[in-house]
């Protein structure tokens, strides 16, 4: 077989994914408070960008200017202005005046004319203590042996946010290389420390030592707990009442009880701060329209650096090094900012279109919501599906039904009786509302939902309805069910 080399001529087209196209997209899906960290940190390492002033703000401050400035007669020159206040400050009493006016941070209280106008204590706190710190605090104040306090603090650091402890006393040991039994001692004492149950392994010793410091640890709750667990995991509080000679009520009594404890002691302790959404855009309702509106508020509005500007002008008073820098960090800052303007009207364009095709459902609320996909947005936007899939990821809207992320607007539809389809989120919210009206004593099962939603001409399977219920957070009937 020859071997030969050829020449040939071959057109072809290839997208090539610039950096500019990369970070167009980067920008298109990220969230707001994503948006406004990359915009931050860009300010911070390109020279060319800085923060300007939002036009409206600036208006703004030029019109309160103007009501607050007092009228100054043009006869009065500048020099008779600061002649008059000199003459002016030999009238005031400093001593007395100094006297008054305390730099001494002890002394702000005096400041505030209303109680109510303090500020709390918690409010001036930096740091929110945990429970490590908590337990930590209560162990040098406890008298302990040199040993069991080394093992106890080891208990203490080896602690999940709920507050059990997950590693075994042998584990322990070999870590603290202590024996056995001094780390079996510090347990036991650090189980008496605040919140009780704390330091526990597992959820029936945490409610044990609950029902202990209630001083309760031979009631009948306590006596569930250690020989009947499994039953009153089930809810088979006959057997229960059976096993234990005692009546129904007795052992209703003890479940309500037991409900009342507190499975996660160390939860008050590591509650996460909330982040409250922030919506990228908002609906109004304008007489029979409703009108979308841009949520600029929070995010820095860009501009180019004039000095830099001036710079990129006058080229004698650059060297060529220089120059090639300047202009490669304006390509990037205006870049940039047309990324920024591109994303804010693209989740503009989106959301009217959402508006045009739910407008039922921003009229009359959930029930209305109709079946929509990515591919209707995108036609009617003439715009890619992929495109509307990133600005609809962790974009939230702001409605006269509520606050909403755009890609709730988006779901299947189920047909119903008459031949029309209704949308799945829709469906969802009439299951949660069938589960909310059903009698706790005897809640409805997954058939019954589905014979429920058929008389309301929605076809749908009990599986489906399994599926929906497991999304909404809800449990099965017999999880559901309640006897007091």
């Amino acid at each position: 077989m020859a071997l030969d080399l050829r020449l040939q001529v071959k057109l072809s087209q290839q997208l090539v994914m610039t950096p500019q196209l990369q970070q167009a997209i980067k920008l298109l899906q990220l969230s707001r408070m994503e948006l406004v960290d990359v915009v931050t940190e860009e300010l911070a390492e390109n020279p060319l960008l800085e923060e300007g002033v939002d036009p409206k703000e600036l208006r703004e401050e030029e019109a309160d200017t103007r009501q607050t400035e007092d009228p100054v007669s043009s006869d009065v020159s500048p020099e008779q202005e600061v002649k008059a206040e000199a003459e002016g400050m030999d009238d005031i009493d400093w001593q007395t005046y100094l006297e008054g006016y305390s730099l001494n941070s002890s002394d702000t209280r005096n400041s505030y004319e209303d109680q109510e106008e303090r500020p709390s204590y918690e409010s001036l706190l930096t740091k929110k203590g945990s429970l490590n710190d908590h337990l930590m605090w209560q162990l040098s104040m406890t008298t302990f042996a040199e040993e069991e306090r080394f093992a106890a603090a080891e208990i203490i650091g080896n602690l999940d946010d709920a507050g059990y402890l997950h590693a075994s006393l042998e584990e322990l040991a070999d870590v603290c290389q202590r024996d056995l039994s001094v780390v079996e001692k510090a347990l036991v004492r650090v189980q008496q420390f605040d919140p009780p149950g704390v330091a526990c392994r597992n959820l029936q010793e945490c409610l044990l030592l609950q029902l202990e410091r209630m001083e309760m640890s031979d009631s009948l709750a306590a006596v569930i707990l250690r020989d009947h667990i499994v039953e009153l995991e089930g809810r088979k509080y006959p057997l229960i009442a059976k096993a234990q000679k005692v009546s129904l009520d007795d052992v209703l009594a003890a479940a309500k009880l037991i409900s009342g404890l507190d499975p996660r002691p160390g939860r008050a302790y590591n509650e996460e701060d909330v982040h409250y959404i922030v919506p990228d855009i908002f609906v109004h309702k304008v007489g029979d329209e409703y009108v979308v509106t841009q949520n600029d508020e929070g995010l820095p509005t860009l501009r180019i650096n004039s000095f830099y500007r001036n710079a990129l002008t006058d080229n004698k008073s650059v060297d060529k090094k220089a120059g090639e820098y300047i202009q490669d960090k304006m390509r990037s800052a205006v870049w940039l900012i047309k990324s920024i303007h591109q994303r804010q009207r693209t989740i503009y364009k989106v959301t009217k279109s959402i508006v045009k095709f739910q407008r039922e459902f921003f009229d009359h609320g959930i029930e209305y919501l109709k079946p929509l996909v990515l591919r209707d947005v995108a036609e009617d936007i003439e715009m890619h599906e992929s495109t509307v899939s990133r600005v609809t990821t962790n974009k939230y809207v702001q409605t006269p039904q509520g606050l909403f992320e755009l890609k709730y607007f988006f779901n299947s539809g189920i047909n119903t009786a008459d031949g029309d389809a209704v949308a799945s989120e829709s469906v969802k919210n009439r299951i949660k509302e069938i589960v909310a009206g059903e009698n706790p004593k005897k809640p409805y099962s997954d058939q019954k939902i589905v014979d429920l939603l058929k008389d309301q001409d929605i076809n749908i399977a009990r599986r489906t309805v399994t599926k929906y219920r497991e999304m909404l957070g809800l449990g099965s009937s017999t999880e559901r069910k309640r006897l007091f």
